[in-house]
Order: C-alpha cells, then structure tokens, then sequence
C-alpha cells in the first residue's frame, strides 16, 4: 500500500516535500518514483529511484529542483520540490516496483510499475 501525502496549495518559488509511505514492500532493491498528472495532460514522469544503488533519474523539466530520496528506516519515499512554478500544478503520484534497475523509469507505460497510490494535488499560484 502507498500513501502520499504533502501535498496542498504552495506558491510560486515555495519548496513543499511529499512524501509516500510504503507498507508491504522490500525497499532494499525496487525501482520506486513519482508521477504527475495535470487535468488534461497525460501522466508523466518525473522522478524515480533505484533503491539498489541510489542512481536516481528525473525530468528535465524538474531537474535541478526537485529531489528524490527514500528513508528505509521509515520506509518512505519523498520528493523535495524547489522553486516550484505554476505548471508543476498536477496530482502527483508515488509508484513503486517499476522496471528493472529502474531502465527508462520515467519513460514506461504505468502498467510497468506494480503498485500506486492515490495521489496528492499540488496547486501552485
């Protein structure tokens, strides 16, 4: 089960952080990531982790301001968000389980990663 939480109403140039608790997963070697969805548009990627070695991937439209990091401890995965922009409005989505050694993580069809969760909004004005 993943659960997302963080999410809300954040202005432009805020620097909110979701986080994904994940329960009934192994998180020592998975492919995990985040998601989003902004009304009208497709889902897309833009952030993964392979939890194996730490080799993270992202999007170029957020890299460089957005973060993502997992804590085994407490099995949670989160995305630090910086300098957010008003085009980062979308739901956002954790995921878990994706392709082996996270190969195109952000680039596969949703049905290449096993589990979801239901999604935080993130509105930035």
């Amino acid at each position: 089960q993943l659960v997302e939480s963080g999410g809300g109403s954040a202005q432009a140039e805020g620097s909110p952080r979701l986080s994904c608790n994940i329960s009934g997963l192994t998180f020592s070697t998975v492919c995990m990531g985040w998601f989003r969805q902004a009304p009208g548009k497709e889902r897309e990627g833009v952030a993964a982790i392979y939890t194996g070695g730490g080799y993270t991937y992202y999007a170029d439209s957020v890299k460089g301001r957005f973060t993502i990091s997992r804590d085994n401890m407490k099995n949670t995965l989160y995305l630090q968000m910086n300098s957010l922009k008003p085009e980062d409005t979308a739901m956002y989505y954790c995921s878990a389980e994706g392709p082996p050694y996270c190969l195109q993580a952000l680039r596969v069809p949703e049905s290449d990663y096993k589990y979801w969760g239901q999604g935080t909004q993130v509105t930035v004005s």
